[in-house]
């Protein structure tokens, strides 16, 4: 196998084509397709010119191993591209690079630019340096890598932000041996503010060795400057430019599985793969911008992302500051292969995933409801640092063997092949025992569309996802929980049995405990049968 190394190309849009469409086919589809292969990319990077030079754009991506780059895992990449790729890539002037990684030197202040969060990355300095070597490269080569290695490197680590220098060659052993001319590309890290063109810099670039090196060994030398600008993951997020864009410009495709909404509400659906490779559906809208503050809703079992609609719509009139995610939880669509029970803990990692990929480092709150109520809770318990605060609705803080018992019968009837059984019969019994008799009487609306909602979810995903409630209790871990959080219930739900369960457990979070709200003539959705009374409930403490 080879060593690592890097693909770089460079780009230039053709003046046809707006820099909206070439950001946000590039940010949605063609990036993240490349990130969710982290056994071949470890990065993906974009930086912008900042030496007025063209192309104006460089894309990076630090590769594990450049034979991979020879695997159908990635070349399948590139032969099934969508026609939207094709027609785009078709007005960028592109020029695609493979280098093999020579050398590395770094400072102890170094951090991998995909451990950074966005606003640590965006702004950090590249200088690229491409020489071509002279006749006799075998030797030339060697001593302007010894040259880079021993002096020049460790002299630029003195310029205040030197972050790292790497030493790449190409053409890589991947494009094969006499594949063309020998260069050598250096790589240089600055952080925001640095000593580029100050004395430390200067004194680097004018040594005897240094001119020795240079009269000898190389040919030509050119270098560029560039900022970063965006940091890939393993998800789509860009908004922004997706704003921008006409209605004409909507995107779907089933591979990636990717559906972009452009316009002036934008919208990205798409999926993360979890740990175990289950796919999670998402949604994001609201604010496009990548700061924006983000809250997350984690649903309720057996019901889908749309359970929230409503309460989004009035999120979105009052607080057009927020960007809002939601995702499907585990179970909703499938289970694993084979398939295990889902735990509190899978369903926080789940979400942990989807963060991480959409590089959120921290959520403004997370609001669940029922199991999603259970997964808030345990999330907020194992990842103080990703959340800021949470609002958990309508669950307990622990089960109980007749719930176990309750919701092993229930799957019995959604597996049941008898006129009286399957998912279809299980959908309204489970409906009306959510909803505030007032919701079902007078709201049918609401209760027909949350039925099929019901009716909609996978047997199985049914099945293996509501073992998470079988067996858990965070009655003690939740005293630890440094994250400040809001209880939320329907005056109804479970006839008021549980309006009494969490007060009783409310002041069990934390320090300080938490605040319970009622939600009037609601039952265990509170936000699909009451929308405008559960976010006035929610609105002081979002």
């Amino acid at each position: 196998m080879s060593g690592p190394g890097m693909l770089y190309v460079t780009m230039q849009p053709n003046e046809g084509l707006s820099l909206d469409q070439f950001h946000e086919w590039y940010n949605n589809e063609h990036g993240p397709t490349r990130l969710r292969i982290p056994q071949i990319f470890t990065n993906g990077l974009r930086y912008r010119a900042t030496d007025g030079k063209e192309p104006h754009f460089l894309a990076a991506y630090d590769v594990t191993a450049m034979s991979h780059l020879e695997t159908p895992t990635y070349l399948t990449l590139r032969a099934n591209r969508s026609e939207r790729e094709a027609a785009t890539i078709g007005q960028v002037k592109v020029d695609r690079k493979f280098f093999d990684l020579v050398s590395s030197q770094q400072s102890p202040l170094f951090m991998p630019i995909e451990q950074l969060t966005n606003a640590e990355a965006e702004g950090l300095v590249l200088v690229s340096v491409e020489v071509s070597l002279k006749a006799g490269a075998d030797i030339a080569e060697k001593e302007v890598i010894r040259w880079y290695e021993e002096e020049h490197m460790p002299m630029l680590s003195k310029i205040p932000g030197w972050l790292r220098s790497r030493v790449f060659r190409t053409p890589s052993v991947i494009e094969g041996a006499g594949a063309g001319e020998v260069k050598i590309v250096t790589l240089h890290e600055y952080a925001k503010e640095n000593g580029l063109e100050g004395p430390e810099h200067k004194a680097a670039m004018d040594t005897p060795w240094r001119t020795e090196v240079f009269s000898k060994y190389i040919g030509d030398k050119s270098r560029r400057t560039y900022e970063l600008f965006y940091v890939f993951g393993a998800a789509p997020r860009e908004l922004q430019a997706l704003s921008r864009l006409p209605a004409a410009a909507a995107f779907s495709a089933a591979a990636p599985r990717l559906t972009t909404t452009p316009g002036e509400n934008p919208v990205i659906e798409s999926y993360v793969t979890a740990a175990d490779g289950l796919e999670i559906p998402y949604r994001l809208e609201g604010n496009v911008s990548d700061a924006a503050p983000t809250v997350a809703f984690s649903n309720s079992l057996l019901t889908s992302l749309h359970m929230w609609d409503p309460l989004v719509e009035i999120l979105k009139q009052n607080r057009p500051d927020l960007r809002i995610l939601r995702y499907d939880t585990r179970g909703r669509h499938d289970v694993p292969t084979p398939p295990v029970p889902a735990t509190l803990d899978m369903l926080s990692d789940d979400l942990a995933t989807l963060l991480s990929a959409l590089r959120i480092s921290q959520l403004h709150a997370l609001i669940g409801v029922s199991m999603g109520g259970a997964t808030t809770l345990k999330f907020a318990i194992k990842y103080p640092n990703l959340l800021s605060k949470f609002i958990a609705c309508d669950f307990n803080v622990n089960s109980s063997e007749a719930n176990t018992a309750a919701w092993k019968d229930r799957i019995a009837v959604a597996e049941g092949v008898a006129p009286d059984s399957g998912i279809g019969k299980l959908a309204p019994a489970t409906v009306e025992r959510w909803f505030h008799p007032h919701t079902v009487t007078e709201k049918k609306d609401i209760t027909s569309w949350m039925t099929e909602m019901v009716a909609a979810n996978r047997v199985q995903g049914f099945r293996y996802s509501c073992q998470a409630l079988w067996d858990y209790n965070l009655r003690e871990e939740m005293k630890g929980c440094q994250v400040p959080g809001l209880f939320v219930v329907g005056e109804a739900d479970a006839k008021g049995a549980l309006v009494k369960a969490m007060d009783g457990f409310k002041g069990l979070l934390g320090d300080k405990g938490g605040e319970l709200k009622l939600v009037p003539l609601a039952g265990h959705l509170p936000m699909c049968e009451a929308p405008q009374d559960f976010w006035e409930a929610i609105a002081g403490y979002l």
